[in-house]
């Protein structure tokens, strides 16, 4: 239960491949250490905790999520942010931001999590396009992939398509939607002449889930997918985790009523 009485929601972005991901670790550099440093630089002595929606893995990156600051007074941020992000150094940005009730609980309010994987053929791939866009060679056409994907939409046992946690006492998670498609409007002169997304939704995931269903989608047929949804304790050999740089969370949507 946090006792500092005010509290603060901001909007999150940043760019994962600098990062081992989001969760503090020691001697490494993370989103969370980072935006703490900065803080604690910004705010002086004024004391503070942050809470993160989502804790992504090493070198994925984040397009829209969100942070809750607790602090012990009522502090102008609108009057710091410019300040704050100046000192993120560009590959963390705090956006939009407004004051919640201290018993607002951020995790609990996350009610919907887009996330989106950019790859692409190996051929004629541009080191610079590594930066948000996979270059793997996949056997599935587009048209098998999108039908695969539907195999994951519901709520399914996902034990074969995440790391298991020896903590971890469910293994049940529901995929809102999955579709295939490719990029129109991929942002970048260096970007592949053919670029290619999955973009799943749901309201929260497993580790590597989203990784590991991707890495299915590509090489894998209806039947390697489907048993093990249907028999996910079974002792499946891992499935592969396709490369970090391609995933992007893309959307993160709160109840705030």
């Amino acid at each position: 239960m946090q006792s500092k009485p005010f509290s603060y929601l901001f909007s999150i972005s940043y760019f994962g491949a600098r990062f081992k991901g989001w969760a503090k670790q020691p001697e490494q550099s993370t989103v969370e250490g980072k935006l703490e440093r900065v803080l604690r630089f910004v705010l002086g002595d004024r004391s503070f905790t942050l809470i993160g929606s989502s804790r992504t893995d090493s070198g994925v990156s984040c397009r829209k999520g969100y942070v809750q600051l607790f602090v012990e007074e009522k502090i102008a941020f609108e009057d710091l942010l410019q300040t704050i992000n100046a000192h993120l150094g560009g590959e963390i940005r705090l956006e939009s931001l407004q004051e919640v009730p201290r018993d607002f609980n951020l995790i609990q309010s996350v009610h919907q999590k887009t996330y989106r994987y950019f790859f692409a053929q190996p051929e004629e791939f541009h080191p610079f396009a590594s930066s948000f866009i996979s270059a793997v060679p996949f056997a599935n056409s587009l048209t098998k992939m999108q039908e695969n994907g539907q195999l994951f939409v519901g709520r399914h046992n996902f034990k074969a398509f995440c790391q298991p946690s020896a903590t971890k006492s469910s293994y049940e998670r529901e995929v809102e939607s999955l579709s295939v498609f490719e990029v129109r409007d991929m942002p970048s002169s260096f970007a592949p002449s053919q670029v290619f997304a999955v973009e799943v939704v749901g309201k929260g995931f497993l580790h590597h889930q989203v990784r590991k269903m991707v890495y299915a989608l590509w090489n894998w047929n209806a039947d390697q997918i489907q048993e093990r949804l249907v028999h996910p304790e079974k002792d499946w050999p891992a499935v592969p985790t396709a490369p970090a740089n391609g995933l992007i969370l893309w959307d993160t949507v709160l109840k705030l009523g």
